[in-house]
């Protein structure tokens, strides 16, 4: 599942999808841009699970869990990338259009993993993907501000 939320890699090159986006909107919506680009079609399903929830799910696995059969961790919820990028930029308050080069590989097409060992021993994700978004572009912005952002 790809992972997000405070002190994340806010890089353009070399960070996950996630960060990638609110760093564009964020800063798209700051310099006041009318567009933002972003690469193939917005067709792949992927998975994100906020930082604390895996946290949480780790823990658990510590004490409730012994077994050689691997634990994935996932939210079991799948969002395309144009719409995950379409709530980011609501989030944000970024009010320009966005732009898709189809020119550029969309990446593997669907990413999603069988959560169901961890969910048997009671753990479900509690940090919504809306909720997860909004508190950390709250933190990029605070970071950004304060020279604390990994860029």
């Amino acid at each position: 599942t790809n992972l997000y939320g405070p002190r994340d890699n806010f890089a353009i090159e070399g960070s996950h999808v996630l960060p990638a986006l609110i760093r564009k909107f964020v800063d798209a919506e700051r310099e006041s841009s009318k567009t933002v680009e972003l690469w193939g079609d917005g067709s792949p399903l992927r998975e994100f699970l906020h930082v604390e929830d895996v946290a949480r799910a780790v823990v658990l696995a510590s004490t409730e869990y012994d077994d050689a059969l691997h634990l994935n961790i996932g939210s079991g919820d799948e969002i395309t990338i144009k719409n995950l990028a379409l709530m980011i930029a609501e989030l944000s308050g970024f009010k320009g259009e966005v732009l898709w080069d189809m020119s550029r590989p969309n990446g593997t097409q669907r990413k999603v993993l069988d959560s169901s060992r961890i969910k048997s021993l009671g753990w479900t994700p509690k940090i919504s993907l809306k909720e997860g978004i909004r508190s950390t572009i709250d933190w990029y912005r605070e970071a950004v501000a304060s020279g604390m952002a990994r860029l």
